[in-house]
Parts: structure tokens; C-alpha cells; sequence
């Protein structure tokens, strides 16, 4: 019996064998249901001039054989030039808060149909500039990154050609993107707040790269708070741009075995909490010395004491960035939008110790994340 025609096809029906070995191909499907290849591709893409039936033979052809269709040749035939795929460039995946942002993105995209393109850029900004001419060649239909420092130049010059782009957890001046980001000068703030309130006043500073945003305003915050209680910050305690968790162990022990230690470290960033926890349990200082985190990291609520932590809510910020980059992507237009995610306070036992001499004050979390692109 001949292969069928589909009628009103205008194909020629492809000869009868089965898939060859490998990945079976748009004709292996045309052969096993009898049709021509533009049937096939019309049937999967779901074109007019397919009848039900047709149609059916074709699907049932197709995962019989397990066909994937060729993403990269449909995306060239697609009339509006989009790829369904966004790319995330953060400072490093193997962070927790970067997996997580990962986390809402790709959960917000999946609906969508939006696939994920992600790349760690380890706060280097030449690393920065090829991550993005790298997504641009991929032809992402937009761009979500957490960037390195203010210099954005070449991120301007990719969006006043057609990329869409929106900023995480980092927002320098100057720029048009879309930003979504934490209050982090209030989260500090609150919690040295919490610091003084308990008596301490030699209170100790890590922060991360001082080009980040995130690192000036969490540094901000800290000054801040103790210039509205007349407390005089010590140079000798402040360390505003830390690189990882060895140096803010170290960090940490240098300032124990100085002649001014401190009673409290505030550690402004999630890794720097870790090398912090480490430092105070080698000097047996875990229940003398107080510590609030800003960020959470995994086991911090297993310590003994708890870690206090700054909290951000990641899944609300993936989530909200990746909404205001689809309604980009859709066609919103209008000026830069900024969002700000409040932080909360969470008090699990470390950032309760109080001060040599001082009475302990009670208290519970704080704050409540927003939700929504404005």
C-alpha cells in the first residue's frame, strides 16, 4: 500500500524507512505517518491546512519515534525573531541566593514556555561584558543581571539596539533598565539598630566588594545607624570589602586579638557570615560575641546559638524581575522601573547576645516582602 498524501499538502510524501540510527529526523516522522515532510512540520507547529486526523497520525508519529523538534531552525522560521529563552547573568551560582534566584526565574519562565541561560560572573567586569555579547549571539530574547559594578556601558549600547534587560539585586545610577533589588541600607541599619539597643558599640563590619551597590548600602546603613545613636565607627573594625569566607575568618580573628575586639559583627553578606561563624568558634567566642547575617545560608538556624539574619525574601526579587522582563519583552514600555523588596529581621538567638553588662531585650521578625512589578 502506497504512503498516503495528505490532501491539499502540496508535498511530496517521504519514501517509507525507519529512523536511522541517532536522533530521528522531521522526515523519519513524515515516514512513519505516511506524509510529506511540511505536513509534518505544519502539524507540529500547529499551521492551518492540517486536518484533525492528520494531525493526530503525525503527533502519534512523532512520540513513537521520541522526535524533538529542532529548536534553534524553528526559532529562524518564528515571524517575531524570539527565541523563548532569557539569560541570568549573576555574581556566582554556586551561592545559595543565586540558585535561588535561578530557582524563580526558571519557575516564572516555565509557564511561558521560557527556557534559561545562566552564567556566574565572579564580580568580573571583563567577564561581565563577554557573559553579555555572549547572550546577545545566542539571540536571548532578553537579559537579567546582577552586575558587576556601575560601569554599564556596554549593557546601554546592547539595550538601544533591542535587548531587553532588567537588573537584580544591583541598580547603579544612570541606568535604563528595569532594577529589582532589597532595601539593603534599611536591613543594615536595623540591624545595628538591634546592636546598640542591646548595649554594644564596638560593633564590627564585613562587607563584600566595595563596588557593589549592595556593598555601599549595606555599609551605608551600618554608618548610619551609628551616627543617629553619636556612637563613632572604629577604622580598626570596619572591613567594607571582604573576598570570600577564608578572608573574613581571618578577618574576624584579627579584630578578636586586637586591642579593641569586638562585642558584635554585623557580616554583610551570606559567605562572610559563614568565615564569621568560623572565626568566633575557633576564638570559643560563638556565645559571647553577637552576629547578625544579611542574607541566610543553609544550617544557619541549626547553630548553636542560631544565626540572626537579614533576611531577603530571593524567590519574591527572581520572581518580580523576571515579570518586568516578560512585560518588556511583551511590548510595556514607559521609563525605567525600580522595585525595592523590604527586608525582615529574623532573631534566632546570635544577634540576641548583649553586650558585656547589658540586659537582654526581647523581640521577633520584621518587615514583609512586597509582591508585583509596579
Amino acid at each position: 500500500m502506497a504512503p498516503r498524501l495528505s490532501p491539499g499538502t502540496g508535498d511530496a510524501p517521504a519514501a517509507p524507512h525507519g529512523p536511522a540510527t541517532g536522533r530521528p529526523t522531521i522526515k523519519d516522522v513524515a515516514a512513519r505517518a505516511g506524509v510529506g515532510w511540511k505536513t509534518v512540520s505544519r502539524a507540529l507547529n500547529g499551521e492551518r491546512g492540517v486536518s484533525a486526523a492528520t494531525s493526530d497520525q503525525v503527533l502519534a508519529a512523532a512520540r513513537e519515534l521520541g522526535y524533538r523538534p529542532h529548536r534553534g531552525a524553528s526559532d529562524l522560521r518564528r515571524s517575531d525573531q524570539r527565541t523563548a529563552t532569557v539569560g541570568l547573568l549573576l555574581q556566582d551560582l554556586g551561592n545559595p541566593y543565586s540558585a535561588q534566584v535561578l530557582r524563580a526565574v526558571e519557575d516564572a519562565g516555565r509557564p511561558l514556555g521560557v527556557s534559561v541561560v545562566a552564567a556566574s560572573l565572579e564580580g568580573d567586569p571583563q567577564r561581565q561584558r563577554e557573559a553579555v555579547e555572549m547572550m546577545v549571539a545566542r539571540r536571548v530574547d532578553g537579559l537579567l543581571i546582577a552586575p558587576v559594578g556601575a560601569a554599564l556601558e556596554h549593557l546601554e549600547r546592547e539595550m538601544a539596539q533591542g535587548l531587553h534587560a532588567v537588573l537584580v539585586d544591583q541598580a547603579p545610577a544612570g541606568s535604563t533598565a528595569d532594577a529589582v533589588v532589597v532595601d539593603n541600607l534599611d536591613g543594615a541599619r536595623a540591624a545595628v539598630e538591634q546592636f546598640l539597643a542591646l548595649g554594644h558599640r564596638r560593633i564590627a563590619y564585613l562587607g563584600d566588594h566595595a563596588g557593589l551597590t549592595t556593598a555601599q548600602l549595606r555599609h551605608e546603613g551600618y554608618r548610619a545607624a551609628l551616627a543617629a545613636a553619636g556612637v563613632a565607627p572604629l577604622p580598626a573594625l570596619e572591613h567594607p570589602s571582604v573576598s570570600g569566607e577564608v578572608e573574613a575568618r581571618a578577618a574576624v580573628a584579627v579584630m578578636l586579638a586586637g586591642p579593641t575586639p569586638p562585642t558584635a559583627v554585623l557580616a554583610a553578606q551570606n559567605v562572610l557570615s559563614m568565615g564569621a561563624v568560623r572565626a568566633l568558634a575557633a576564638a570559643g567566642a560563638r556565645h559571647r560575641v553577637a552576629l547578625i547575617g544579611f542574607d541566610d545560608f543553609p544550617l544557619a538556624d541549626l547553630l548553636s546559638p542560631a544565626v540572626t539574619v537579614v533576611a531577603q525574601d530571593v524567590t519574591e526579587v527572581g520572581t518580580r524581575a523576571a515579570a518586568c522582563l516578560f512585560e518588556r519583552i511583551g511590548g510595556h514600555g514607559g521609563p525605567p522601573r525600580r522595585t525595592v523588596v523590604p527586608t525582615r529581621l529574623v532573631r534566632r538567638g546570635s544577634g540576641e547576645i548583649p553586650a558585656p553588662g547589658a540586659a537582654a531585650v526581647e523581640g521577633g521578625p520584621a518587615g514583609t516582602p512586597r509582591g508585583g512589578c509596579p
